[in-house]
């Protein structure tokens, strides 16, 4: 997310719908000491009889919520904590942080323009009284707060506890064998949900999963089932919880069984409002009739949900297309997708894309909900099709994924959603999974490290009194990334990145730092195999990851590769692709076309995303007043989209020659 900094000491906002109005109908005492089950499947099936909740409701709802999982006992991003997700508002007074370290993005993303300036945002306003399930939990089973955080058993006791007190509450029946369709009020309200439509979404979603069934192994190891089962959910119990009503806009852009509201950005001039180029927060146009969308850009917030609302309806700051909310995965668009959001930091992917932003912080080492995840894969489902966007990690991408401009703005660009977003469960949603196209000969790798059990040893999650990163270690937790070294050994430095690291130096684990990661989904050219490792072309080296047999992190790939034509010696690298000055009509300055601080070498090799029309979208005056404002330039040049490092960059058409993947690729 394009953010300057904001000031520490802020709490989580959680859904408020319900506070002051909770009134816990106790689910029964705590029990005797009984001894505690052995497996997660028996503390599910232990906790439903104990509070008289049908298994299945429980199960379906811990799924939706964390897909079973513990997470090492830490929070969400949304702060909730273990397989029920029991949330605590008061968590971590430090939130909010930037996530990079260096200078800031342009808000626009076009360094020629340097008028506009995102404003810094104003302090948080005092916390609002939030739901604590954490509090609620510990009220109605006895168990104390740190137990419920840690220990996955009487965390889920915490969840069957507060599903039976809401069933309660709305007088509908309780008890182990009664019809799991009865429940729906009951988990509408455990959505934490402020709205109908949001407590429904999130309601119809855990029917969905008693529908479909679930079964995986939980990332502490642990093998849980939901056996599927036909239930219609009996929906009039949701009238009982008294949540808001939002009527849904016309012409919002979601598909129709999300909770979808519009919160626009404003288009407005600024100032004394006389100055044309003086405007915010985003630029009007007509895309796809004027310029295909081509990427969709996946973001964190950096901020909680109703800050970062906050901040889209500020004319001085930046915009995106939508935002997702963490707890419940409710939806606001505040930018129709014909026009241009300033999100990514650069402007010609701002001028082909979409961004949506996720609640989360991608410093703090949190996980995102599953309800969030899905939400999100609808969403970007709906506007793939809608959009013709494929399904792949070349244009489905994240702000992480997005380059620099020029050399200057290399080292500031955002680095969300982090490595801790599970790009491989995010395809698998959007029903295009990471599969092997290829065989050892075909010449290109797609990363793909099991999410749970990768979990690389990252620093610098807390920040000082300097907003500096500590050494401290980060949580260990499952990541997308895969880490690159400069040579075939653990103890081999990592590799170079000369736009992270002017001076030189070797990248580092700080958890900013990816100029020496691959990540789920990426594809890269093979450049040698030695053992257990595997090496590829990033950033014009050879970059070796530990790639055993008996464990892959990546799966072998068949597509095209670029080569310098022979030759050239080395060709430039860009992070834009603008048409050649001819293109340019007399009156609009030309926007020159400068080289990245990489180059391409001969005899490397990268994986192909697209090939680009070269296109520039003359955006600069509020209502189009100067010339060739709101049209599109397009030259005669062309370029292809590679996967270059962690970000995608482009070469000139003319500079490479295209080929198939197993045409000299290593032996």
């Amino acid at each position: 997310m394009p953010r300057s900094r904001a000031p520490m000491g802020r709490r989580i906002l959680l859904s408020t719908a319900l506070v002051g109005a909770v009134t816990l109908v106790p689910a029964g005492p705590a029990p005797a000491a009984n001894p505690t089950p052995d497996t997660r499947q028996q503390q599910y099936a232990a906790a439903a009889a104990e509070y008289g909740v049908p298994e299945s409701v429980l199960l379906a709802v811990s799924y939706l919520e964390s897909r079973w999982d513990t997470n090492a006992g830490t929070p969400s991003t949304s702060a909730g904590y273990g397989p029920m997700h029991l949330t605590d508002a008061t968590y971590v007074n430090s939130l909010g942080e930037p996530s990079h370290v260096g200078p800031e993005e342009d808000p626009r993303g076009d360094d020629s323009r340097t008028r506009i300036q995102a404003a810094e945002p104003a302090p948080n306003p005092p916390a609002e009284a939030a739901l604590q399930t954490l509090d609620a939990a510990a009220t109605v089973t006895g168990s104390g707060e740190d137990a419920l955080r840690s220990d996955p058993a009487a965390n889920i006791r915490g969840g069957a506890a507060l599903l039976a007190s809401y069933q309660k509450e709305i007088g509908a029946p309780v008890g182990a064998g009664t019809d799991p369709a009865a429940w729906y009020g009951a988990v509408a309200r455990y959505s934490g949900s402020d709205s109908t439509d949001s407590a429904a979404t999130f309601a119809d979603e855990a029917y969905a999963t008693i529908r479909t069934g679930a079964a995986r192994t939980t990332d502490d190891g642990q093998r849980v089932t939901l056996a599927a089962r036909k239930v219609t959910p009996q929906k009039s119990w949701l009238d009982k919880l008294g949540l808001r009503t939002v009527a849904r806009a016309d012409g919002v852009e979601c598909p129709a069984e999300l909770a979808c509201e519009w919160i626009p950005a404003p288009y407005q001039l600024l100032g004394d409002g006389t100055d044309p180029e003086y405007y915010g927060n985003h630029d009007l146009s007509d895309r796809p009739a004027r310029q295909k969308i081509e990427y969709i850009v996946i973001h964190d917030t950096e901020e909680t949900y109703f800050r970062t609302l906050e901040l889209v309806q500020d004319p001085a700051y930046v915009s995106w297309h939508y935002t997702m909310r963490s707890s419940d995965g409710h939806t606001a668009q505040h930018v129709k997708t014909k026009d241009v959001a300033w999100q990514a930091g650069n402007w010609y992917v701002n001028s082909k894309s979409i961004g949506i932003e996720h609640e989360g912080f991608a410093r703090k080492g949190t996980w995102y909900t599953e309800t969030m995840y899905r939400t999100s894969a609808k969403l970007v489902g709906h506007l793939a099709k809608k959009f013709d966007i494929p399904l792949d990690r070349q244009h489905i991408i994240g702000h992480d994924n997005v380059p620099g401009t020029i050399p200057s703005t290399v080292r500031g660009m955002h680095w969300d959603p982090g490595p801790y977003w599970d790009w491989s469960h995010y395809f698998d949603l959007l029903g295009a999974p990471i599969r092997s196209t290829g065989t050892p000969a075909t010449g290109l790798v797609t990363m793909d490290p099991e999410f749970a059990s990768n979990r690389p040893a990252f620093w610098g999650c807390q920040l000082d009194e300097n907003d500096m990163p500590t050494s401290e270690p980060c949580p260990l937790r499952g990541s997308s990334s895969v880490i690159l070294h400069s040579a075939p050994s653990q103890d081999a430095p990592l590799v170079k990145d000369a736009g992270l690291h002017e001076d030189g130096a070797p990248s580092t684990m700080e958890v900013s730092d990816h100029g020496a990661r691959a990540s789920a989904g990426q594809s890269y050219a093979v450049a040698d195999r030695q053992g257990d490792w595997t090496a590829i072309w990033y950033l014009g080296q050879k970059a070796w990851f530990y790639n055993p047999t008996s464990a892959p992190v990546a799966k072998w790939a068949t597509g095209f590769v670029v080569t310098p034509k022979p030759g050239r010696a080395t060709i430039p690298v860009y992070g834009r692709a603008y048409p050649e000055e001819a293109a340019y009509p007399a009156g609009v300055p030309y926007q020159t076309l400068r080289p990245l601080q990489y180059t391409l070498s001969a005899g490397e090799r990268y994986a192909v995303g697209l090939v680009a029309p070269s296109e520039f979208y003359k955006a600069y005056t509020f209502a189009g007043t100067f010339p060739g404002d709101w049209t599109v330039i397009r030259g005669k040049m062309r370029y292809v989209q590679i996967q270059f490092g962690h970000r995608i960059m482009f070469v000139n058409k003319d500079d490479v020659d295209i080929l198939p993947s197993a045409v000299g690729a290593p032996s």
